[in-house]
């Protein structure tokens, strides 16, 4: 009896840079899905990228990418600036799309593209959902086994060479990148706090310095997110560091205490409470094998991807409060809608 033969999502990758590498690579290791073609406005690079992978389809104008056949999804590892548009016309084009955080550079183009999204799928790859100690923490607090959280600390002591913005120089500008550290870093793990508590930001304090480089976005910024139900988050993100350390997420409980910690290998710790781990949904050595896993199963199967676009407003909410914040010197009022 032959082997049941395994449906594909095909899949274009847009933008071939390091993150698009990242995403061949594990898409390698899912059987359902299958890199049908490649795209960037760079022609040597795109071709490189597509030779590597063995990628046949090739382009270097993504409107005509979206008017190809054969191409069921787009994954969007572009600058932030482009990501509006681009989903729009993705949209229009009938094409899903799985695009790599933020959802947008700014909270108002959010706003006006999620209304948009209608009969396709669009994901963001806020990855550490899918992370199997994030995962583990958020679903011990969403099932309330440490009580009523009160306190939150997220701290990402990470570093960055010139190298970070002399290659990728759309890293450099807010018109482009929209922010530094907070938008590009920390929004990982405030997405992944925002989702295990359920609770929408509700003010924001928040400071932001250049320091080390040359450049015109944030490279350190400190913040205290209130949400609605009252809960203080404090936000440490550092592209300045000595070297990079372990990502930390600590969550008190009236009951009990979760610690997350990204190295040597990720995992969390509970403290005064018996939690008997939860597994995340999809299998993988790496959250960002399981978050493309469940994006193909959410196009393919209608199973629940963990993070369609819309749940990741409130994370653009709370960055947007804490830039005006560092702006203003004063707490912010935030309003989701």
């Amino acid at each position: 009896m032959g082997n049941k033969r395994i449906k594909k999502l095909k899949l274009a990758m847009v933008g071939c840079g390091e993150s698009a590498n990242d995403f061949a690579l594990v898409s390698k290791l899912i059987p359902q899905v299958r890199l049908a073609a490649a795209c960037d406005l760079n022609p040597e690079r795109v071709q490189d990228f597509a030779r590597r992978n063995r990628i046949s389809a090739v382009f270097t104008d993504y409107s005509e990418l979206l008017a190809a056949d054969g191409i069921d999804a787009v994954c969007l590892a572009t600058p932030h600036d482009l990501h509006y548009e681009m989903i729009v016309s993705a949209i229009q084009a009938g094409k899903h799309v799985l695009v790599e955080k933020p959802l947008t550079r700014t909270l108002p183009e959010a706003q006006q593209l999620i209304p948009q999204i209608n009969d396709v799928k669009v994901g963001v790859n806020f990855q550490y959902r899918y992370d199997a100690g994030c995962y583990a923490m958020a679903r011990a607090v969403q099932a309330g086994e440490l009580g009523k959280i009160q306190s939150v600390r997220i701290n990402v002591p990470w570093n960055r060479k010139m190298t970070y913005f002399e290659n990728s120089t759309w890293h450099k500008t807010i018109a482009r990148a929209g922010g530094g550290t907070l938008i590009t870093q920390a929004s990982h793990f405030i997405d992944v706090v925002l989702w295990a508590l359920n609770e929408k930001p509700a003010s924001a304090m928040g400071y932001a310095e250049t320091r080390g480089f040359d450049v015109e976005v944030e490279t350190l910024t400190h913040a205290i997110v209130e949400t609605e139900n009252g809960t203080l988050v404090s936000i440490a993100s550092s592209m300045i560091a000595s070297s990079s350390q372990s990502v930390s997420i600590e969550m008190y409980g009236a009951h009990g205490t979760a610690i997350y910690k990204s190295a040597p290998s990720p995992h969390v710790r509970f403290k005064d409470v018996r939690v008997k781990k939860q597994r995340p949904p999809e299998w993988g050595v790496h959250a960002y094998q399981r978050s493309l896993a469940g994006f193909a199963n959410w196009v393919l199967k209608d199973k629940p991807y963990l993070i369609p676009a819309e749940e990741t407003l409130d994370v653009l909410v709370a960055i947007d409060g804490i830039y005006r914040s560092a702006r203003s010197g004063k707490r912010e009022i935030l309003t989701t809608y």
